[in-house]
């Protein structure tokens, strides 16, 4: 129970990333604000088949925390505003942790994963960047403000390595990437207001929405009638298969805001199995996921090369500053 008695908030919680971080940070003890839409604002098929806020809140609550669902759109700056009033309202005004993963683009980027980007509408950018984005830097204006009061506060924004490199769509990597940036930005100027701010990057999770459209048959035809080999799309496949799961970004999390030296990250991008690897925790199933910086990982990624993984140690890791080196356009 190493948060017992902190206040946190995890945007976008009903599912996937954000309620595996609710989940672990209930269980650390902590009371967990989660934020989700209601369901007569989804637009979703598949919603009706995926853990509701509700019960996302209430197995918070099981694990030890208290936790709290709140509908909103992230969409909405007024709703996300009254947000932010509630929870000063309700907690005399304390806020330690906010967790920016609200993200309401993986349907359209699975629709026009096939398509390049003048082919698609160009209200894909506000798809995938105004909850994904915008609305970020939204909350952590408003979290900021409640936070510098107490000279004290955890910030984290989950991003992805799309953020270094392309992935899914130049709207997707725009987005990331600023987050990622915007991270180092708010961190250089909340600087001496004891309020860390940080960029995590999970690894391949294997989310419920993410096992739905792997397994999908339209997904899968899409990829094939996009010039897809079925021998790609296995390699992906696996991949996803040996990757985190939703609560293994939630440990991390977790041993951030843990550490009370934490304000040394401040403005970085971290890695959450390289954390796993700093700070002694595994995955809620007891592996040790590989890192983006993995050799090995890396090597997976390219069907020829995958083979000659499995001899790597997960620890011979490529250096951030050269990965960062070699997508560096100056």
């Amino acid at each position: 129970m190493a948060l017992q008695g902190k206040i946190a908030l995890v945007t976008g919680g009903s599912r996937g990333i954000g309620r595996g971080i609710a989940l672990q940070l209930g269980e650390a003890g902590a009371t967990v604000y989660i934020t989700g839409r209601s369901p007569a604002e989804s637009s979703s098929a598949t919603d009706a088949d995926l853990p509701t806020l509700q019960k996302t809140a209430d197995e918070v609550t099981a694990r030890g925390g208290k936790g709290i669902a709140v509908f909103v759109d992230h969409g909405d700056v007024n709703q996300v505003e009254h947000l932010f009033q509630k929870i000063r309202a309700e907690t005399g005004g304390v806020l330690d942790i906010l967790v920016n993963n609200a993200y309401s683009a993986v349907h359209k980027i699975a629709e026009n994963v096939t398509k390049r980007f003048w082919e698609c509408e160009p209200d894909l950018w506000d798809a995938v960047n105004n909850v994904g984005l915008r609305n970020h830097y939204f909350c952590s204006v408003h979290a900021a403000r409640i936070m510098i009061e107490r000279f004290s506060g955890l910030i984290v924004n989950i991003s992805s390595v799309g953020g270094l490199s392309y992935l899914f769509c130049p709207a997707y990597g725009v987005g990331k990437c600023a987050n990622d940036r915007m991270a180092q930005d708010m961190a250089l100027e909340l600087k001496g207001t004891g309020v860390t701010v940080v960029s995590l990057w999970p690894g391949l999770v294997r989310t419920e929405l993410i096992g739905k459209m792997l397994e999908d048959e339209d997904t899968v035809g899409s990829f094939q009638s996009a010039g897809g080999s079925m021998t790609t799309l296995t390699l992906i496949q696996e991949m996803f298969k040996d990757g985190e799961t939703t609560e293994y970004a939630g440990k991390a999390v977790v041993a951030l805001a843990s550490d009370p030296s934490v304000i040394r990250k401040t403005g970085r991008v971290l890695i959450t199995a390289d954390l796993g690897d700093e700070y002694g925790f595994v995955d809620i199933d007891g592996r040790q996921p590989s890192s983006l910086r993995s050799a090995s990982a890396l090597l997976k990624l390219t069907s020829y090369s995958a083979r000659f993984s499995t001899y790597l140690p997960r620890w011979i890791k490529v250096p951030g500053w050269l990965m960062t080196a070699v997508t560096s356009k100056l």
